[in-house]
């Protein structure tokens, strides 16, 4: 079972499925189980960490959040913010779009358009957060929201019966790969190495690892605005040191081809960040990180983790192909 947040209080999350997906284990080349947290309430594996921190925010006597957004952080904010029956702010940057912005007002969201990236909105989300008994609620980097994603890897351990070779996610603050290393340490799991995905345009993880420290990318250029954190969380930093994380970028392109490969093969429809880990699969990454000798040859089984994402729609997918020149 998967604790609680709280005596007596139930978590704004559901335990997500486990299923094995024959079409990316015949991609991979190994066993391949999905964690689908794509039909958690809010779309995303965001309402773990956010609805953990909101209802201890709430238990002190917060009386509004603020939130920043590039959508599925919002998102988990404003539904946790329904549930607790608080006012919260979600500050989006422009480039979450009109349909993000309806959805975060159907949940009752204050929602206001600033800047044209996610750092953008986040000075404003600081500067709102300054009135009395507001609280501000980070997208991913803080130990509270790493805290409530760690309920993802003890549910692993409820659901699988062996330990898995590899744990493939993508990473955009660093958020879940910082839950995901805390809870492989939580069950004993800390040897299992950690794939994390990123598109070119939106590498802050790896050119982070790359320059030994945090670095900030000069702008978000990927379509997978999703994973649009100029800066990761240097928590996602000290996690490579901590545990075998082996960084991965993908073409923009191989992550929307992997949204559609994956739409017709398990009929879900994700945003281009969770395509981004899909791509490492459909792209025969992990048998090239076999032939180079950093994963394990052969390979028992992988979880992929199937981040999600409220924001996107069939006609969207279809601009992105557009755009890329995919049609």
């Amino acid at each position: 079972m998967t604790p609680q947040p709280g005596k007596g209080e139930k978590p704004f999350h559901i335990v997500s499925p486990v299923l094995e997906s024959l079409p990316l284990s015949k991609a991979a080349g190994t066993k391949v189980y999905m964690k689908l947290e794509n039909v958690q309430p809010t779309g995303s594996f965001k309402i773990r960490g956010i609805g953990h921190l909101c209802q201890e925010a709430a238990k002190k006597g917060c009386r509004r959040f603020v939130s920043s957004s590039g959508g599925n952080a919002g998102l988990a904010a404003a539904y946790a913010a329904k549930k607790l029956g608080l006012p919260v702010t979600v500050v989006v940057p422009s480039s979450s779009g009109p349909a993000t912005v309806r959805k975060l007002q159907e949940l009752g969201a204050d929602v206001e358009v600033s800047g044209k990236v996610w750092d953008e909105a986040n000075k404003r989300a600081l500067e709102l957060a300054q009135a009395e008994g507001c609280v501000i609620v980070p997208p991913f980097d803080h130990p509270l929201v790493w805290q409530g994603h760690t309920s993802l890897v003890r549910e692993l351990k409820d659901s699988l019966d062996t330990k898995p070779d590899a744990i493939v996610l993508a990473v955009g603050g660093g958020g879940l790969l910082a839950g995901v290393v805390a809870g492989l340490h939580q069950v004993g799991w800390q040897d299992v190495p950690i794939i994390a995905a990123e598109t070119w345009g939106a590498h802050s993880f790896q050119a982070a690892l790359e320059a030994g420290r945090l670095v900030s990318l000069p702008d978000i250029t990927s379509v997978a605005k999703c994973l649009g954190a100029k800066t990761v969380a240097a928590r996602a930093l000290e996690c490579a040191q901590e545990c075998r994380v082996i960084s991965q970028v993908v073409e923009d392109a191989e992550a929307v081809r992997a949204v559609e490969q994956f739409l017709d093969d398990e009929r879900m429809l994700v945003q281009p960040a969770c395509g981004a880990a899909l791509a490492l699969l459909y792209t025969g990454r992990l048998q090239r990180l076999q032939g180079e000798g950093r994963l394990p040859t052969p390979l028992g089984s992988v979880v992929l983790v199937v981040c999600g994402g409220a924001n996107i729609q069939l006609a969207q997918l279809r601009a992105l192909k557009s755009q890329l020149g995919l049609e």
